[in-house]
């Protein structure tokens, strides 16, 4: 999980530009008297860069790749592996940009603890869902590429007028990050680029879109404005709660000190409101929002519509398969939940609630909130099965919602066949669905590209949706939000794995979502398997594994990662 994002965003160079006649810094110019003394202050500094080069280059974010099966991949490196098709994508360019918009860069505005990388992340993991070439650059890991490990900046490399020797390691680390968002935009054909730092000034910010409109990129910039206290001292809370500069602290003290020093580092910022840019402003974490000349084409209100779904304050989504059911498993029969699944939405419900309990104790143990658990939602689909799994929880006082858009997979004329018979029947259709179980529609049936497609407004109330989310659902649905939200490739979609034993928890962060398991206690065997109403043909039933395919569960990879996937 990332280390905890000690400023990361921050830089008040994130809205420079460099003349070569004179040094011109958010509104400050340096004559060329001061070169020279900029010079001999970095020296000791420059000395080093030759050496530390091969540093810099591993650790850059540009060469990241997916760590384990339990972290989300919406950081991922596309590979030649990677599926040409993203799951929601509708249809493909030779250029790879889509809905006829050009290049966008995509600029975070605000201080630290205001939820900014949470934006970009949700909104990059949207957008790569839709097939939008999409990749997040966050200026604090370039800072710390650069500065290396447990290196702090120093005093005054936040402050307007800061040293020399600050402006230079500024200006260092805003070329990396400058080099790899061209480089991404123009050799890499991506259409979107999101540029996570702090860009603090009118006059900065200004000076940004001039230059990317040099380079033929349009610009949105997108403030995260918070006012409410409340707000501030949870995202604070979750900054900091675990950096050794603050142990043995009350976390509300914790909170507390953590803000002052955001304001004696930045001292300097100006909200959004230049008339001749683009801009939204989410004002705290999604209450309302504001926007100016978001005009420039379909991907943009379409990024603007997504925003006003988003918001950043913490939940947890847990993921549960229906109880088995009284008659033959069936997609047009849709049988009513037998005594044994009867038995097992008792089980799943008993263990989720008292999962959550435990949680809330663990946190309580480790300095967190003392606050009561959040509401637990609970979805379905309008199938019998999802519907009678709920109802214990429902005589529980818990709300209770059906969504029709859930409702499984339609597997069309192949639903009672047996996997021999579809082989002789079908054998183009079996060798179709071989090359691509994603795409493939068998005689009939739906895809599970249509399946996704048909769930997009169901993804647009999770990122909605403010309590903690339990998600009844079959096997083939949970495959899609769970892709979703962990921002699965799509072939890999059709192979996860939820046996009915397990409860997914997805937990969010800012910088990626991580996953783990809750096992389910004392269930017969034969209830633990994938329904029989999934398509036979190449998906095989559920077992022990979950959720990828021939892989050790999230909360037990065969290699556990290291803490951090920097």
């Amino acid at each position: 999980m990332q280390e905890k994002r000690e400023m990361e965003e921050s830089t008040i160079c994130d809205s420079v530009i460099f003349p070569l006649a004179g040094l011109f810094f958010a509104g400050t110019t340096l004559d060329m008297g001061d070169l020279d003394t900029i010079l001999r202050d970095v020296d000791e500094y420059t000395d080093t860069d030759a050496t530390r080069t091969a540093e810099i280059a591993a650790n850059s974010p540009r060469y990241r790749r997916r760590s384990s099966t339990f972290i989300d991949g919406v950081h991922d490196v596309p590979d030649d592996k990677t599926s040409p098709m993203a799951p929601a994508q509708l249809y493909s360019t030779m250029s790879g940009r889509l809905f006829h918009s050009g290049r966008i860069a995509i600029v975070l505005v605000g201080p630290p603890a205001r939820g900014k990388t949470h934006i970009s992340v949700s909104l990059s993991r949207y957008l790569q869902w839709l097939g939008v070439k999409t990749r997040v650059f966050h200026l604090g890991d370039y800072r710390r590429a650069t500065m290396g490990p447990d290196v702090d900046v120093p005093d005054d490399y936040f402050f307007v007028n800061a040293s020399a020797a600050s402006v230079m390691i500024r200006q260092k680390i805003l070329k990396k990050c400058r080099e790899d968002i061209y480089a991404w935009l123009n050799h890499e054909n991506g259409q979107v680029a999101i540029y996570d730092a702090v860009n603090p000034l009118a006059g900065g910010r200004r000076s940004l879109a001039k230059e990317f409109a040099k380079h033929d990129v349009q610009t949105l910039f997108l403030e995260s404005h918070v006012t409410d206290a409340k707000i501030l001292q949870e995202n604070a809370r979750n900054v900091k709660i675990s950096s050794p500069d603050f142990q043995d602290m009350d976390p509300n003290d914790a909170a507390e000190l953590y803000l002052k020093r955001i304001d004696l580092r930045i001292p300097s910022f100006e909200t959004m409101d230049e008339p001749e840019l683009n801009w939204v402003k989410m004002i705290n974490a999604g209450e309302s929002l504001r926007y100016n000349n978001v005009s420039f084409g379909y991907l943009s209100f379409r990024i603007v519509f997504y925003l006003m779904n988003l918001h950043t304050k913490s939940r947890q989504t847990f993921f549960a398969r229906a109880g088995t059911s009284s008659q033959e498993d069936s997609y047009k029969l849709d049988a009513p939940l037998s005594d044994e699944g009867k038995a097992y939405s008792q089980k799943m419900a008993d263990t989720l609630l008292k999962h959550r309990e435990a949680e809330r104790a663990v946190s309580i143990a480790n300095g967190g909130s003392d606050a009561p658990l959040k509401p637990l939602s609970v979805w379905t689909s309008t199938r019998k099965r999802t519907v009678e799994t709920a109802e214990t929880l429902k005589e529980r006082g818990f709300r209770v919602r059906q969504r029709p858009q859930m409702s499984q997979l339609n597997p069309g004329v192949c639903e009672r066949l047996s996997e021999r018979a579809i082989r002789r029947i079908y054998p183009e259709e079996i060798e179709k669905h071989e090359m691509d179980p994603y795409h493939h529609r068998y005689p009939r049936a739906e895809s599970y590209h249509d399946l996704a497609v048909r769930l997009e407004p169901i993804i647009l109330e999770l990122e909605r949706e403010q309590n903690d989310l339990l998600i009844i659902a079959h096997e083939s649905v949970l495959r899609v939000l769970y892709g979703y939200l962990m921002a699965c490739d799509a072939m890999n979609i059709p192979s996860l794995k939820f046996p009915r034993n397990e409860i997914i928890e997805i937990i969010p962060a800012s910088y990626q979502n991580e996953a783990k398991r809750i096992m389910i206690p004392d269930l017969a065997p034969d209830m633990i398997p994938g329904s029989p109403e999934d398509i036979k043909i190449p998906v095989p039933p559920s077992g022990t594994l979950s959720p990828m395919s021939g892989l050790d569960t999230p909360a037990e990879p065969a290699n556990p990662p290291p803490a951090s996937r920097n």
